[in-house]
């Protein structure tokens, strides 16, 4: 399945049926009066988070979404039938945004919520509603109001607990292949991962989801490789798990880029509580793991974490920490408690 977490849709609510004039005529019965129905109500643009949908690729097959419309009145009385509603089904956490792609309409966080996009049209009067007693034989009726023809956006952020950063090539993949049983595509070559993807990781008996977004690099927001479109993924998290290269050249200069383009991407992303973690030490001598460590340390004023993504040395302890700074009411209990995190023993550099 393709991942598409944009999308511009059309959408037109149904319009009112018109009411109708018409008048009683029975052999006998001499002054029937009117007898003309209302018309029916227009069918409203719903759209519904739902369970099992984690891209938006169905909006690119079809754009345009028409509610029925309402159906006229009828003689005798007989209201027209209102027309058939039509529900756009999208993954949970997807925003709804106005056709500036600025004012948020909606933001759909959970499963089973609804949102009327577009109401539909009233059905207008039949001759029988405006029947008085100076007026026994009306013969006026009102149409039925128009529906509401809007352009609207779909854009999806993706609800996870940890998010990871990092440049391409920072282990992120490894991490959650390592952790989860998500099979990303991992590869030694830059921007081996072109679509977030979503992993269950569990550690001390309880579970959070990991989401692994593309990596990025100096200039993102201006644009530069996949540019940071993708930052909008993480934006749900509780905490970022932004992973160092180690056998980089220059480890602290790494950190700063992630830092300024969170930055440069603005909201509240560069205040979410981060663990900064050296990756890739099993392929570092322990001298340079504790320079790169305490120069990392500096750049970030806080610990620094030192792990193998590769070998699992030292996973847990991240796993451990990264839960620590999740809420509770985030957190769910695993169904299968394993003994993987037991065999991971700290790194000790």
């Amino acid at each position: 399945m393709k991942f598409l977490d944009l999308a511009k849709v059309y959408i037109r609510s149904g319009s009112g049926g018109n009411g109708c004039i018409s008048f009683r005529r029975e052999k006998f019965i001499e002054y029937g009066g009117p007898d003309g129905g209302d018309g029916g109500r227009g069918g409203d643009v719903v759209v519904e988070a739902v369970d099992g949908l984690n891209t938006l690729i169905d909006f690119r097959y079809q754009q345009h979404f028409f509610a029925e419309n309402g159906r006229p009145g009828q003689g005798s009385q007989r209201t027209g039938r209102s027309g058939e509603d039509i529900v756009l089904r999208v993954p949970v956490g997807t925003e709804i945004l106005d056709e500036d792609e600025e004012s948020v309409i909606a933001d759909l966080t959970e499963v089973g919520q609804r949102v009327v996009l577009a109401k539909g049209g009233n059905g207008g009067f039949g001759n029988l509603h405006f029947k008085t007693a100076t007026n026994q034989a009306p013969r006026r009726a009102n149409s039925g109001l128009p529906g509401i023809e809007r352009t609207i956006w779909l854009r999806l952020k993706l609800i996870a607990d940890v998010g990871l950063l990092g440049l391409p090539n920072a282990g992120k993949s490894t991490f959650l292949a390592a952790t989860s049983n998500a099979r990303p595509k991992i590869a030694d070559y830059p921007f081996t991962t072109l679509v977030p993807n979503l992993g269950v990781v569990g550690v001390d008996g309880v579970e959070f989801v990991v989401a692994d977004i593309p990596g990025l690099i100096e200039g993102a927001h201006e644009g530069r490789g996949l540019g940071d479109q993708f930052l909008g993924h993480v934006e749900r998290c509780a905490v970022l798990l932004h992973l160092v290269d180690g056998t980089a050249d220059d480890v602290v200069a790494d950190y700063t880029t992630i830092i300024h383009e969170l930055e440069a991407y603005g909201g509240a992303l560069a205040e979410k509580p981060r663990v900064t973690v050296l990756n890739k030490a099993d392929a570092l001598l322990e001298e340079d793991i504790a320079e790169k460590r305490a120069a990392l340390a500096a750049a970030c004023g806080g610990e620094v974490m030192v792990m193998s993504g590769v070998s699992r040395a030292g996973v847990t302890e991240v796993l451990r920490a990264l839960r620590a700074r999740i809420d509770s009411d985030r957190l769910r209990i695993r169904r299968e408690e394993g003994d993987e995190g037991e065999e991971d023993a700290p790194w000790q550099p």
